[in-house]
Order: C-alpha cells, then sequence, then structure tokens
C-alpha cells in the first residue's frame, strides 16, 4: 500500500493578479525541470493544502498548486462576483501562460475533476494526460442527490442536523433555501448555515468514521468560503454551457485515470462510469473499500501509483 512523500516546502509561491479583482495564490515545489502537474482542488471553494503536494514524487514532478478565486490565499476571500466555471478555466491558462508551460497533467478530485474535464474541453491541446479521482459531472441527478434526497437515506441521522436551520416550508428546496442564506445579511445565520453546509459534506465524504476530517470541514473559514462558492455554482447549473459527457469526445488522445470509490456517497459511482464510458481510452478503477476522500487509504494509494506511472513514462 503506497503513503503519501514525505513533507515539503514549495521553491516559490505568489500572488498572480487575474483580473482588477481577483489575485490568485500559486505555489511551485519539487523539480523547476521536472514533469508539470497541476493540483486542481475541490469544492468549489476547497482550497489547497500542504499535503496535496505529496500526491508527487518531489525528484521528478514540478508540482503547482493554486487556490480558485475566492478560496484558500486567494482574495477577495468568499467572493461570488465574477467566479464561474468560465472564470476558472481562464484562470488556469492564465497561470499555464505565466508559468511558461507548454503542456501540463491536470490532477483533481471531486470539483477538481470537473474543473479539469471544464479546461481540457476548452484546451485539450495544453493537457498531457489526466488523473482524476471522485468524478463530480454536476448533472441536476447529482446536486438533487446529494443536497435533497438520495445521500440523506444513507445518513439520515447526520441529514438531520443539515435540515434543521431551514424551516418545513422550505424543505422542498433545500439548495435555495441554503443559497439565500448563505448569501444574505445575517452574519449569524449565514455562518451557521456555512458549517451545517459544509459538516454535511465531511461527514459524507470517507467510508470509515473520520473525526479529523470533519473537524477540516467544519474550519469557519473554510466552511464559509466552501458554501458560499459551492451553493453559488449549484443553484447555476455549476455555469456548465455544454454538459460535461456531452462534451467528452473532446478528450480523445488524452491519457486519462479515474479512480473512484465504490462507497462514494458524496458523487456515486455512475459518475465515473459515465464518464469512463464517453472518454475513448480513459482508464477505470474502482476502490473496493473507499468513499469519496483521497485520504482514505486505497484511494490514496491509486492515485500515488498513478502518479508514478505517468512520470515513469514520461522518462521512458
Amino acid at each position: 500500500m503506497r503513503v503519501l512523500y514525505p513533507e515539503l516546502q514549495p521553491f516559490q509561491h505568489k500572488m498572480l493578479e487575474v483580473d482588477d479583482l481577483h489575485r490568485l495564490y500559486v505555489e511551485q515545489s519539487g523539480q523547476l525541470d521536472g514533469l508539470p502537474v497541476l493540483f486542481v482542488h475541490g469544492g468549489p471553494g476547497g482550497g489547497t493544502q500542504s499535503v496535496h503536494r505529496r500526491f508527487f514524487d518531489p525528484e521528478r514532478y514540478r508540482i503547482i498548486l493554486f487556490d480558485q478565486r475566492g478560496c484558500g490565499r486567494s482574495t477577495p476571500y468568499a467572493s461570488l462576483e465574477r467566479n464561474t466555471t468560465q472564470d476558472l478555466v481562464a484562470d488556469m491558462e492564465v497561470l499555464r501562460q505565466d508559468l511558461g508551460i507548454e503542456r501540463w497533467v491536470l490532477f483533481g478530485g471531486s470539483w477538481g475533476s470537473t474543473l479539469s474535464l471544464a479546461y481540457a474541453q476548452t484546451y485539450p491541446e495544453r493537457v498531457m494526460a489526466m488523473i482524476l479521482r471522485g468524478i463530480f459531472l454536476c448533472r441536476p441527478c447529482d446536486i438533487h442527490w446529494f443536497y435533497q434526497e438520495g445521500a440523506s437515506r444513507v445518513f439520515p441521522d447526520a441529514f438531520e442536523d443539515f435540515l434543521k436551520l431551514i424551516p418545513e416550508a422550505e424543505r422542498h428546496d433545500l439548495l435555495g433555501a441554503y443559497y439565500r442564506r448563505l448569501t444574505g445579511r445575517d452574519e449569524l445565520q449565514q455562518m451557521a448555515c456555512a458549517k451545517a453546509w459544509s459538516i454535511w459534506e465531511g461527514v459524507c465524504s470517507s467510508l470509515h468514521p473520520s473525526h479529523s476530517l470533519v473537524e477540516q470541514f467544519a474550519d469557519p473559514r473554510k466552511a464559509l468560503a466552501m458554501s458560499r462558492i459551492e451553493s453559488h455554482y449549484f443553484m447555476h447549473d455549476s455555469f456548465l454551457s455544454v454538459p460535461l459527457l456531452a462534451g467528452a469526445y473532446r478528450l480523445e488522445g488524452i491519457p486519462g485515470t479515474i479512480i473512484h470509490g465504490r462507497y462514494d456517497m458524496v458523487c456515486p459511482l455512475d459518475n465515473a462510469l459515465s464518464l469512463h464510458q464517453a472518454w475513448p481510452g480513459s482508464q477505470l478503477q474502482i476502490i473496493r473499500d473507499a468513499g469519496h476522500a483521497a485520504s482514505e487509504p486505497g484511494i490514496t494509494d491509486a492515485l500515488i501509483r498513478a502518479t508514478d506511472r505517468l512520470v515513469d513514462r514520461d522518462v521512458e
């Protein structure tokens, strides 16, 4: 069973100005002349962590992390203004050009898989390969499953905590009810809803209960950005003008490894299977004893084996 590479520090970090409002945190670690890989974090609004550098061999990869608009160390914090999928795709291309990279590898999980797919379908010539985990296609049925009915039947006890902040008269549309509160002016209500929204995701993210994972999601700063930005995206069909499966033909020729936990309750396995069937040449690995989180041992093992295989092939 493979485990994360040792901790390492960035050799560069900076703020990248992508328009007159947004500045993105960017860092690089590993080797400047290594295989360039972009870590595309989840959420939307999740931000990066130091542990995200550790999925890659630091002696052979140029490891690039960035915080998407409104989250992590990017500014303005928790902002919804000019924050759409098209903006994030454009930011990734600005970043690629700023770093002087011709083609790169995309590594993303959950929303990170969504955004990676959207970028690759827009700029297929710039993507060398993709390693994607916990596929999230952002279809209406996927949003309904997690925020209205579906996961609620597997975690009914945790769902009670998600429900209790919303009056019964509004529970037919929980996403809308949360969005109104998360974008409203009542700061106490906003923070309570942010924590409830984020904790619900944290509880459902692993096959076995993980107190540390739930604590990460419950952090007030992380919860506010993620809940506001996620609800903003999901209320607007994730700003996907073309469904990801409809554009999957543009991925032909891009090698892809898809890794998905069989018991993923946040993004059920049919997301991954549907993508695999639509993506010519992709490989699907179903992890038997895992849910959604990249920190689960089986998923971590599969991800690191995938990054090692990819860099081995590049050297050859």
